[in-house]
């Protein structure tokens, strides 16, 4: 096994040995073909029944499809074949041997539903267009990490398991803890806010967030993978021109680097990476062009959140990533700070893809006293957050930043239909297995 050769490295005048899973055979009389599958491409190994000896071809014509198997042979050149090299095998060893029925078809040529590759995840990730999702997704972080980096950010790690919430308690995974009722984070928010106080001052994060909402939609998961930005002294402005870097990057390394991936997915040609300055609207104006396009049912007042279906009437008309700014305060998190001229104004902000929102912001309160203001009015007690609150009271800077859904930009960014194809293993309301 140590000299395996991939399959696309085999070349003619040479004996190798692969090793992979068997994609198909074609048995045509006198004549037979395995394809043997790696995970650099498929090559095809020739078995002429009349010439050579009897167990090896019964091996190759009874081996079941998607066992794993190793074969050597010399390579030589076949312009039929679907590579333009062929094997003819020496040896053909079933290193392990599937069942005849498997739950779905690898090869793609039956189709099945969600809820079946999902129950099978090992199984579809054996067909190049699902792996080909989990490719771009590993790029677009890799190339997110590069860009943090760029913009001087240092990578933290939060705990996953907290004493309280940062939104309260209606979203929150219970567990208990030594004896002890704790629960599972739903944000590294109040964690990043403090490092951005600490000596590290800009920072970021990439890992999993559990919210608990009884959702049962197309863009909703109970643990999600979130991209985290906190950074001192900027406003939420700077933040903005971050999170725009940290897109389009996402995308630019994509376009660079997964070209294999793309193409498997059929995407080569139609993939584009979003131009830089991406509008930013306010609320005000944004509701107002969702009223204009005679979408909705009612017209959106003051006050309102966004629909699913404003946000796609909104979506449609602007046409591109953009912002919205300046959300009511009311609306917005404790940690969000005020306009200063406006308290009724927020420096919240959201960046969204005509499809969907991708990112939630914003500048930070860091005044103690305005601070503890914000959970009063919340209705959240300020003694249960003393670990976060009393950091305030010993020189926290301005600060701003934002978290972005790492499933939603991936799904937005392939044109998925469900954000559960971005995910290997999804967790919802039905599905805590596999």
């Amino acid at each position: 096994m140590e000299s395996r050769t991939r399959t696309a490295d085999a070349t003619p005048g040479e004996t190798v040995t692969v090793a992979g899973w068997v994609h198909e055979i074609r048995d045509l009389g006198g004549i037979a073909f395995v394809i043997v599958r790696d995970n650099s491409g498929k090559i095809q190994v020739k078995f002429e029944k009349d010439e050579m000896d009897e167990d090896l071809v019964e091996t190759g014509l009874n081996v079941q499809r998607e066992s794993v198997v190793t074969v050597t042979g010399a390579v030589e050149e076949e312009e039929r074949a679907p590579t333009g090299v062929e094997i003819v095998p020496e040896e053909m060893e079933v290193l392990s041997a599937a069942d005849p029925e498997l739950p779905l078809d690898p090869s793609g040529k039956v189709d099945a539903e969600l809820p079946t590759r999902l129950d099978n995840r090992t199984l579809d990730l054996r067909k190049d267009e699902v792996k080909a999702i989990f490719e771009i997704r590993a790029e677009m972080l890799r190339s997110v990490r590069e860009a943090f980096r760029d913009l001087g950010c240092t990578e933290i790690n939060t705990p996953k398991i907290v004493a309280t919430g940062t939104e309260g308690g209606t979203e929150l995974f219970p567990i208990t803890y030594f004896g002890e009722e704790a629960f599972m984070n739903q944000s590294p928010q109040l964690f990043k806010q403090l490092m951005v106080g600490s000596g590290l001052e800009r920072v970021f994060e990439i890992g999993p967030i559990f919210r608990a909402e009884e959702h049962n939609t197309p863009r909703h998961l109970n643990e999600a993978t979130s991209i985290d930005f906190e950074s001192a002294f900027i406003d939420e402005s700077g933040a903005m021109d971050a999170c725009e870097e940290i897109v389009v990057s996402a995308y630019e390394g994509v376009a660079e680097n997964a070209q294999g991936a793309l193409e498997a997915l059929g995407m080569e040609e139609e993939f584009t990476v979003p131009e830089r300055e991406f509008p930013r609207l306010t609320y005000q104006e944004a509701i107002e062009r969702i009223n204009a396009t005679g979408e909705l049912d009612e017209q959106l007042v003051w006050g309102d959140d966004l629909s699913t279906e404003a946000e796609r009437a909104l979506g449609e008309d602007v046409g591109q990533h953009y912002f919205i700014t300046e959300w009511p305060s009311e609306i917005k998190p404790f940690y969000i700070k005020d306009n200063d001229d406006d308290e009724e104004l927020s420096t919240g902000f959201d960046l969204m893809h005509p499809r969907l929102e991708l990112v939630s912001g914003g500048q930070r309160e860091h005044r103690h006293d305005h601070l503890i203001e914000g959970f009063e009015q919340q209705g959240l007690d300020p003694e249960a957050f003393e670990y976060y609150t009393k950091m305030f009271r010993y020189g926290m800077p301005p600060h701003a930043g934002w978290g972005l859904g790492g499933e939603r930009l991936v799904m937005t960014m392939l044109g998925l239909d469900n954000i559960r194809e971005a995910v290997l293993f999804p967790r919802d309301r039905q599905r805590l297995s596999p």
